[in-house]
């Protein structure tokens, strides 16, 4: 029997050993497959940027650029408004969310918080917000009423609450953060605020990378709310300022006759990639610096 089992035990080990070979294969090819799929795409607006619009449109342009041009990014830093969208964006997105994880922190916390009189009932209050609204025009109304309208503070304080994100914290602050420190805070005469940013928040920087990048995303990519409740060209952010110049440029080269117009076309058709490049690489050089801690967090607070 021993020698049978001395016999069999090394090959079902090295059978099993064989099947997690494959199995790892499997899994590395396929998240090769992934990471050419989401790459490809942001190399081929790079790529497409600095070449020939001609040879991006017939198809010519795969993996390197045809016909060099810079002419796109030259055509778009030539409008001095877009340093002025560039500085908005930047306020917007900057008070916008040290504002959001102000406020949606803090109502995750309270709601985390087992001696909440009425926690349900208040949670219940989110949620109903979440599948139920004014609309635009009673909030363009409020907004009015409330003198926030063509103002700095319509971009960042009127929809600075998330519950979306408060769910996601409070479910953090359930999970994550043991009730053992709070009596244990309490004997070492702690009140709430205290335990709250000594203690919790340190503990929380996984849940506020995640909440931080999707809140910097939101508020960098908004243009909705810039074209619904702005009217000064000096508060436009970046999206909108962009968004004007394709429009601007499009209609140029639509209009014009000849030569002219196809110069304008072949810079509009440029400016276009460019435009991509331009509004998305700074929030993207933003990740590096929040990954260690967004890899994490992303699913902590998620599942309860």
């Amino acid at each position: 029997m021993n020698t049978m089992e001395a016999t069999v035990k090394p090959a079902l080990q090295k059978e099993k050993g064989r099947s997690l070979d494959v199995m790892e294969v499997l899994i590395y090819v396929f998240a090769a497959l992934m990471l050419i799929l989401i790459v490809y795409p942001i190399y081929f607006i790079v790529m497409a940027s600095i070449s020939d619009p001609a040879a991006v449109a017939n198809g010519q342009m795969w993996f390197f650029p045809k016909g060099f041009t810079s002419d796109g990014y030259q055509e778009l830093l030539k409008h001095s408004n877009i340093w002025i969208g560039y500085k908005n964006t930047i306020l917007y997105t900057a008070v916008g969310t040290l504002l959001s994880l102000a406020i949606n922190v803090s109502a995750a916390y309270a709601l985390s918080r087992k001696d909440l009189v009425g926690r349900k009932a208040i949670t219940l209050f989110f949620i109903f917000t979440m599948f139920f609204n004014g609309g635009l025009i009673p909030t363009f109304l409020t907004i009015r009423d409330f003198h926030l309208y063509d103002t700095f503070l319509v971009m960042v304080l009127p929809f600075s609450v998330a519950v979306f994100n408060i769910i996601v914290a409070r479910t953090f602050f359930q999970s994550s953060i043991p009730g053992d420190l709070w009596e244990a805070a309490q004997l070492d005469g702690c009140g709430n605020l205290k335990y709250y940013v000594q203690i919790v928040l340190p503990l929380s920087k996984a849940v506020l990378s995640v909440l931080a990048l999707w809140t910097a995303v939101g508020y960098w990519n908004s243009y909705f709310n810039a074209l619904i409740y702005l009217k000064d060209l000096d508060l436009y952010p970046l999206q909108l300022v962009l968004r004007n110049i394709l429009i601007t440029n499009q209609m140029q080269s639509s209009l014009g006759t000849g030569e002219a117009a196809v110069i304008a076309m072949r810079l509009a058709n440029l400016m276009r990639y460019s435009v991509i490049i331009v509004s998305t690489l700074p929030i993207m050089c933003m990740y590096p610096f929040v990954q260690k801690y967004f890899n994490q967090g992303v699913m902590i607070g998620a599942v309860k």
